[in-house]
């Protein structure tokens, strides 16, 4: 598991000065000795410092669930119920409080899963340590290890705290889920270790230099803890629709009651409380009407029919949000080791020297590694003989292993014919002084091993004795490498004709990041995040030439997780949708931020818990397939969005207008919940429509949304205004009418029928940027689905189910309309759309900027109803 973060030689933690200070100085300032602490002392220092874990604060189940029902659209819906309880109207008061308790369910439920990364973090911990207390070594609980102990970490241990060896030969620890380097890492007296990593070799006491949110661990978590704590996209999105249709409605409602009242109580100057009830009546059908409490609903079901096709392309979904983050995301920010490439040394051209054959010098450096050992440089190694058997005509005698004073490893052995030989591998520059080479000796290979750090290789030198030492012949440098996957600039190809530029993260040099992107034609433009960030910088408050400069550049080298989380914000801060994928836990504040995390395959509990979308195969080559289905998914909610706020424009302004008018209300609060059942459960099966793919990211686009959905919105009010005055032409007893006369509660069913069969074929309209009848033609659930409901709204007005019965005829007559109407609309649509691209192509360049920095203040501005809504 190997993300990419730079060595822990430049590390940032929280204790930066017991890091870099010397020993002295260490004891100095945490009051101990290489003999440790007392009991009592360590008693002290727990009080003080607080135990070796990290909290949380703790919220109870039923305040969660109670901050449902707190925020615009719930109190909107508290109100429709409250008003049907005043005025006696219990199933509606059922139905309304049905869907409030529902939302507010599915909302704690999506919210009890949000702690996961922090737990799996937690999880993480070393749960005993084995503390030097009262001048002897005893196991201890990890969380009870303070400042100034002394412990001791054996193979396999885990280490309980950032700590500074103090003891000890050497030990090789494993910090890949931390650091994200890839080989283990040799340490010394001297050198800081971080808690959580792994010992692999060796044995080494230490000093505890910080504990539980003080560790570099325990900054991860808090980032963790802290990033992405702010609405998505969708949830803005749908918040600000809810603003929109509630500011809508709150204006209707003040015009129905001011219009009502004047009528009934002003005019009359008979005041009574039935006619209260009927205003009080008509606003709650206003107000059902206005609150789109169907659309989180729907928009769910949708996300997550989809999530379970992104599953059959090997992709995850964590949070069904993500998926329409994905479909916007214009910049995906990659980790180099394990998912661009292999994460598998291997062996490149040698250089030589004193040899004029490669597989000398491969042999040589085979036999100066261990057949048997899992140090990744030593498989590629003995991986890159053509013959691997030929190590069986040597008897090795004895070998030294790496350690990180003499930066080499040294083995004897005696061939076939009985001589012996000394062969060594390590360093260039310790080989290069091993054999004591004359100057231009000297200059040559370690130029060659800038050569080599140029192109992105590492380096390693080899040489061989046959007089046991005495002197030694440099043989020559081998290159490693890490090569890129095979599919991964294939999948980086399509991802940019896709519309998304791939930003490469790495935490090796970015001479070794600049060789990789290059090769995967990414670019060669990488920076140092070192020279980017400072320790003393805010990361979620960048400076402006900061995050130009971050979005300018080809990806970033020596990256730190604090860097990552930096690297994600400044790019969101210019308007930018990231996806960033990683696989330790130091990506997990990234991915948390990200507005789409990606766990690799192969990802540590934590990475997974905080990321969005769970890679199941190695390599990003998933995430094609995954943007693809994402964009055809948010072109479905889409599309339902558009039908379903034309279409409570549509009914609120007809009840609004015909009340104040003709004093006719020409909907019941019965006919209005059955509107809502018969429009909106349907298109729940838009999940499966058929869509066009767009080429480029799409993200919510509000301004061009609402204008849209709006002027569909006044058209549909012309069209259900005009058969309302056609039905009251009905209503009246003309000679040239009296073959058709309606009753007051038929003209409603009139209504009813057509705003049920209207919405529909205006859903046909719009899921269409063509003409409704071309493809991509409606996916048979979602047609079946339709007409079904047609089928049973004309039998509930033919038979007189729930309404008013009215004849065949006019229900023919409806239909007539309505399928005029629809050519009508389809043609207004194309009109509508053709305006809006030509004007948005003839722009001036500055007033495309202008719009576009417009366009992600409100993608960034929370809006009312999305304050209930937050990632949790």
């Amino acid at each position: 598991m190997n993300s990419d973060t730079a060595s822990t030689n430049d590390s940032s933690n929280s204790t930066p000065d017991l890091e870099q200070a010397d020993l002295d100085s260490v004891y100095q300032r945490l009051e101990t000795t290489t003999a440790g602490l007392t009991s009592a002392e360590a008693s002290n220092r727990l009080e003080q410092y607080g135990r070796n874990e990290l909290a949380d604060e703790e919220v109870s189940n039923l305040m969660k669930f109670l901050r449902y029902f707190w925020g615009p659209i719930p109190w909107m819906i508290e109100a429709a119920a409250l008003l049907s309880a005043l005025i006696g109207h219990w199933p509606d008061f059922g139905i309304i409080m049905g869907l409030l308790v529902y939302n507010a369910a599915s909302g704690f439920w999506q919210e009890q899963k949000a702690s996961n990364a922090l737990a799996a973090l937690k999880a993480g911990m070393a749960p005993k340590a084995r503390a030097l207390r009262d001048g002897k070594f005893s196991a201890i609980d990890a969380a009870e290890v303070v400042p100034g102990d002394v412990i001791r970490i054996k193979l396999g241990e885990v280490l309980p705290a950032d700590v500074r060896f103090i003891g000890g030969d050497y030990i090789s620890i494993d910090q890949a889920a931390l650091t994200g380097e890839s080989l283990p890492v040799s340490k010394k007296v001297g050198d800081s270790g971080y808690s959580g990593s792994i010992a692999k070799k060796g044995e080494m006491t230490a000093v505890v230099i910080g504990t539980g949110k003080n560790t570099f661990f325990g900054r991860t978590a808090s980032l963790v803890a802290a990033a992405g704590t702010e609405a998505s996209h969708s949830q803005k999105a749908v918040g600000q629709i809810g603003d929109f249709l509630i500011f809508l409605s709150m204006v209707l409602a003040f015009i129905l009651f001011s219009v009502e009242f004047y009528r009934d109580v002003i005019v009359k100057d008979d005041w009574r409380w039935t006619e209260l009830v009927d205003i009080l009546r008509l606003i709650l059908v206003l107000l059902i009407a206005s609150i789109p409490v169907a659309m989180p609903t729907v928009i769910t079901v949708t996300n997550a029919l989809g999530a379970l096709a992104l599953s059959r392309k090997k992709a995850i979904v964590s949070r069904l949000e993500a998926i329409e983050e994905l479909a916007g995301v214009d910049i995906l920010c990659s980790d180099k080791t394990g998912t661009l490439t292999k994460n598998q040394l291997s062996l490149g051209e040698p250089i030589l020297f004193e040899t004029n054959d490669s597989e000398t010098i491969t042999l040589a450096g085979a036999l100066a590694s261990q057949r048997d050992d899992d140090d990744p440089i030593d498989l590629a190694v003995v991986a890159g003989l053509k013959q691997t058997n030929i190590l069986d005509n040597y008897r090795v005698e004895k070998f030294v292993p790496f350690d990180p004073v003499s930066k080499r490893t040294e083995t004897t052995v005696v061939d076939a014919e009985g001589k012996t030989w000394k062969y060594s591998k390590g360093a260039p520059q310790v080989i290069i002084e091993l054999c004591q080479l004359d100057a231009d000796t000297t200059t040559k290979g370690e130029q060659a091993v800038l050569d080599l750090a140029a192109r992105g290789m590492r380096a390693l030198g080899v040489a061989e004795s046959a007089d046991d030492g005495q002197s030694w012949n440099f043989l020559g440098i081998l290159s490693l490498l890490d090569p890129p996957r095979d599919d991964s600039k294939e999948t980086i190809r399509q991802a940019q004709e896709h519309g998304i530029e791939v930003k490469m993260v790495t935490g090796d040099d970015v001479a070794i990041g600049n060789e990789i992107s290059s090769q995967l034609g990414i670019g060669n433009h990488l920076q140092a995040a070192a020279d980017l960030f400072t320790k003393e910088m805010d990361m979620s408050h960048l400076p402006e030439p900061i995050t130009a400069c971050i979005e300018k550049a080809d990806g970033f080298g020596r990256v730190f997780p604090e860097h990552k989380y930096g690297i994600v914000k400044a790019l969101q801060d210019r308007g930018h949708v990231v996806a960033m994928t990683g696989d330790g836990v130091n990506d997990a504040p990234a991915l948390k931020q990200a507005d789409c995390g990606v766990a690799v395959s192969g990802a540590t509990d934590a990475a997974r818990a905080a990321a969005d979308l769970i890679l199941t195969e190695p390599g990003l080559s998933t995430i094609v397939d995954a943007i693809d289905e994402a964009r055809k998914i948010f072109e479905r909610i889409i599309n339902y969005v558009l039908f379903r706020v034309s279409m409570t424009l549509d009914i609120m302004f007809v009840v609004v207008l015909s009340t104040c008018f003709f004093g006719f209300s020409p909907l019941t609060p019965v006919m209005i919940v059955f509107l809502a059942l018969l429009d909106d459960v349907p298109i729940m099966t838009i999940a499966y429509d058929n869509t066009l793919l767009p080429d480029k990211p799409v993200r919510w686009n509000m301004r061009r949304l609402l204008t849209i959905s709006s002027l569909m919105g006044l058209l549909s009010v012309v069209q259900t205004f005009t058969l309302l005055l056609i039905g009251m032409e009905w209503m009246g007893n003309h000679d040239w009418l009296a073959w058709i006369h309606l009753t007051h509660d038929q003209l409603q069913t009139v209504i009813f029928l057509q705003i049920v069969a209207g919405g529909h074929l205006l859903l046909f309209v719009m899921r269409s940027r063509s003409l409704f009848f071309m493809p991509p033609w409606p996916a048979r659930p979602l047609f079946l689905a339709i007409v079904g409901t047609q089928l049973l709204a004309v039998l509930m007005c033919g038979l007189g189910w729930f309404v008013s019965p009215i004849p065949w005829t006019i229900i023919g007559l409806v239909w007539l309309y309505m399928l005029l109407w629809m050519v009508i609309l389809d043609l207004v649509k194309l009109a509508i759309y053709h305006k809006i691209e030509q004007g948005e192509n003839h722009r001036p360049a500055w007033y495309k900027r202008f719009l576009k920095s417009q366009l992600n203040r409100d993608a960034g501005r929370p809006s009312l109803s999305a304050q209930n809504t937050k990632k949790r």
